[in-house]
């Protein structure tokens, strides 16, 4: 059983195309499945208008589909997301003529420059893309102790509460207990579902509906993580050395309110300090966040400034 969680990036309607429209927020989900193997496109519908919107889809993925129907500067600050986030597998599709050639200058030194151009085949892609998903096999086992970021939550009746994401790391099973943060509360986990079937676990890569016996729909918040990893911490101060990305014109500034991303997290924060040192773009830099900011300890998290103009994705810290 394999799945495999790809954002759609660039156009609003290619992801129909290829899988069967489901959950719609900021984001739109779209699934397909063939057998016990499935793969979930996610399409940050919001964005440009909520950088968040954007921030969301990628950070849920492992891969990438970008399709690019005109060069401007939503598609540059669309690679330099995905490049800062890590997702160094995906494929680029070409409309309007624009050729390999134009795009090249763009995703130099990025993680995109090893992107596989395709053509606009949704078959063929759906396809290929549930053979990636079969190859992944993750079993329940694979890695640690599992965390699942809540994307969304609801009451359901006769069930209770249920929340959807997709799990961050590890793997979890039906009826383990596990802790909900910030709250720091005890649940169990009462059932799984993968794509409206029951399952036992939940393993890394996995879109889910977990439903939870202790806690009520209204006590949660996107954002939230349920987890059996005793690892996970909270942090409302962060100090460390930041790597603005290459395009970032200027140095962090004292008094500047940014915001901190991680999983499904956007807190605002403010720059407490800055020591830029020889270069400004791997300054050490101490934040003070406006609410505690949930993960493990050595993960990197995206520094974004909303009012950055045409580029908004400023960097990266290491949360520690």
């Amino acid at each position: 059983m394999g799945n495999l969680n790809i954002a759609v990036l660039g156009a609003k309607d290619f992801a129909g195309a290829v899988g069967k429209k489901g959950t719609v927020t900021d984001m739109t989900f779209y699934d397909h499945k063939s057998g016990t193997d499935s793969f979930t496109l996610i399409e940050p519908s919001k964005y440009p208008e909520k950088l968040s919107s954007l921030f969301y889809s990628v950070a849920m993925s492992e891969f990438a589909i970008l399709v690019v129907d005109k060069i401007d500067s939503f598609l540059g600050e669309t690679i330099v997301m995905t490049d800062s986030l890590g997702i160094d597998k995906g494929w680029i599709v070409l409309r309007n003529y624009i050729q390999p050639e134009q795009l090249k200058p763009i995703l130099a030194g990025t993680c995109l420059e090893n992107y596989e151009i395709k053509e606009e085949d949704p078959i063929k892609m759906r396809e290929e893309l549930i053979a990636m998903a079969k190859a992944e096999g993750r079993q329940p086992g694979d890695g640690t102790c599992g965390s699942c970021p809540v994307d969304s939550h609801f009451n359901v009746k006769g069930v209770g509460t249920v929340v959807l994401g997709s799990v961050i790391d590890g793997w979890f099973r039906k009826h383990d207990k596990m802790t909900v943060f910030p709250l720091g509360r005890e649940v169990t986990l009462k059932s799984i579902q993968k794509h409206d079937i029951d399952a036992d676990d939940g393993v890394k890569g996995d879109h889910v509906g977990l439903a939870l016996r202790g806690i009520e729909s209204d006590d949660l918040d996107r954002g939230f993580v349920v987890t059996t990893d005793p690892s996970v911490k909270m942090s409302r101060r962060i100090e460390g050395k930041v790597s603005l990305v290459k395009y970032w014109p200027s140095p962090l500034k004292e008094g500047m309110v940014l915001h901190i991303g991680h999983w499904m997290q956007m807190v605002p924060c403010r720059v407490a300090s800055v020591d830029d040192g020889a270069d400004f773009r791997s300054a050490s830099v101490v934040f003070e966040l406006e609410s505690d900011i949930i993960h493990r300890p050595g993960d990197a998290a995206t520094i974004m400034y909303l009012e950055g103009g045409k580029l908004r994705v400023a960097g990266s810290v290491t949360l520690s």
